[in-house]
């Protein structure tokens, strides 16, 4: 109790710099509007209140969002009546959700207080409380429980410096720990690991990554091919995904050395947070590259060095429509860890990522042992991976169809999810077989 009123004591001195930095306008960042009093538990009813209790869902942005989805098309396809609420923190990954249409109902999440967190419990009386990965706030997850709400945790997963980090605050760990009522870890690693810190082993399943269920739908494919076409469907085309500020850099560095060899090349530049995407247009113009943002009406043409993906949501279409995939946030030494390397895995694209992949290291292993992923220590060997990849479609080819097998190799987490949260709504004993 003491280590939580200290917590709320510190949340509160720093909360006007976190909510500065959640509502501060940015460029190309959609606007919150009247809704920023959701984030206070003064959340609007549900249109569909008529169903029972809801099954809420909490996707704190972009990544988790997308990575939500699949578990959420598979709960209404087995009860279509199931009311779903999704919250997301960010205005960003309020955006993906909206893509749902009638599927869900999008709320704000309510910011760690506890009266903001009994606002919204008082409006949506959700039945159970499902986390997309470790986005573990110990006041909510201590109100939550308290209201007598199963806490889930899906997409668990729990590094070895994490956990470190944890056991040399072990009470703070207790604290949270106490109030999930189940964790759907990635994979056995993970599971060992919050084991170790002290959760029952009866709460703890290994279901896989829900991300693997990835599904490519057909129109999205004949949408990249589309885009193909308009780029230039005989020129070598590469895409950077999710850059970070200082990748872009290295990246268009990459760019230009790929030129030397291909100077028909096109380079899909892609920041990861779109308040960056003018001053990643403003670096393209001062190294003197043709540069068309994608929002403009401007047409790619032969001269088009670079196209600035200056939207949202799109990735898996900008994906598509190149050969292949530079996953970044994985260039700027230990500050990001990489980013989720399987939307281009399913779409059977080789993939080349930078040394710091540590959030997605088993991901990037697993790739990298089937051939289908080339680990680069810096800008030189990424232009040196991409010459040889553009020179030789074949072996795209091959990298490619690796890259798909992996990726199908590790599906079905999202109906081993799906089994654990009805035994769990059934109150038996779960445990999952572990994925291999």
């Amino acid at each position: 109790m003491f280590i939580r009123a200290l917590y709320t004591l510190l949340l509160t001195a720093a909360s006007p710099l976190l909510l500065f930095g959640l509502y501060r306008r940015r460029p190309n960042k959609p606007k919150f509007g009247p809704r920023w009093k959701e984030h206070f538990g003064f959340t609007p009813p549900l249109v569909d209140a008529n169903n029972g209790q809801p099954l809420w869902i909490h996707a704190v942005s972009v990544g988790e969002s997308i990575a939500a989805i699949p578990v959420i098309k598979a709960i209404k396809a087995k009860n279509p009546e199931q009311t779903i609420v999704v919250t997301t923190t960010t205005s960003t990954g309020a955006e993906q959700i909206s893509k749902l249409g009638d599927l869900v109902e999008h709320r704000y999440m309510p910011i760690d207080f506890a009266w903001c967190v009994r606002g919204f419990l008082k409006t949506i009386k959700p039945s159970a409380m499902l986390i997309m990965e470790t986005e573990l706030w110990p006041n909510t997850l201590a109100t939550v429980h308290q209201a007598n709400i199963p806490v889930v945790v899906m997409n668990a997963r729990l590094s070895e410096r994490s956990a470190r980090r944890y056991a040399k605050f072990q009470p703070v760990f207790d604290m949270i720990a106490a109030n999930l009522d189940h964790l759907l870890c990635l994979h056995r690693d993970d599971a060992d690991r919050f084991a170790q810190l002290g959760i029952a082993p009866e709460r703890l399943s290994v279901t896989g990554s829900v991300k693997f269920d990835i599904q490519i739908e057909p129109a999205l494919i004949e949408q990249s091919q589309q885009l193909r076409q308009q780029l230039g469907e005989s020129r070598p085309v590469w895409i950077a995904a999710s850059t970070h500020k200082g990748e872009d850099e290295q990246i268009l560095e990459a760019f230009n050395t790929v030129k030397q060899q291909h100077p028909e090349s096109l380079l899909i530049l892609v920041p990861r947070h779109p308040e960056r995407f003018d001053s990643v247009a403003e670096l393209c113009q001062s190294q003197q590259l043709s540069c068309v943002r994608r929002t403009s009406e401007q047409d790619v043409d032969e001269a088009t060095d670079v196209y600035l993906a200056d939207t949202m949501g799109e990735m898996l279409l900008l994906m598509g429509a190149a050969d292949v995939t530079v996953m970044c946030g994985s260039l700027v030494g230990d500050k990001v860890g990489g980013h989720n390397m399987l939307e281009p895995a399913a779409l059977a694209k080789p993939v080349l990522t930078g040394p710091s992949f540590y959030n997605f290291a088993d991901i990037t292993q697993q790739l990298e042992a089937a051939g289908a992923l080339k680990v680069c220590d810096d800008a030189k060997q990424i232009a040196e991976h991409l010459d040889e990849l553009l020179s030789d479609p074949t072996q795209c080819q091959h990298m490619g169809k690796a890259a798909i097998g992996v990726v199908q190799q590790n599906q079905g987490a999202v109906a081993k999810t799906l089994a654990v949260l009805d035994q769990q709504r059934q109150g038996y004993p779960v445990r999952c077989q572990q994925t291999k």
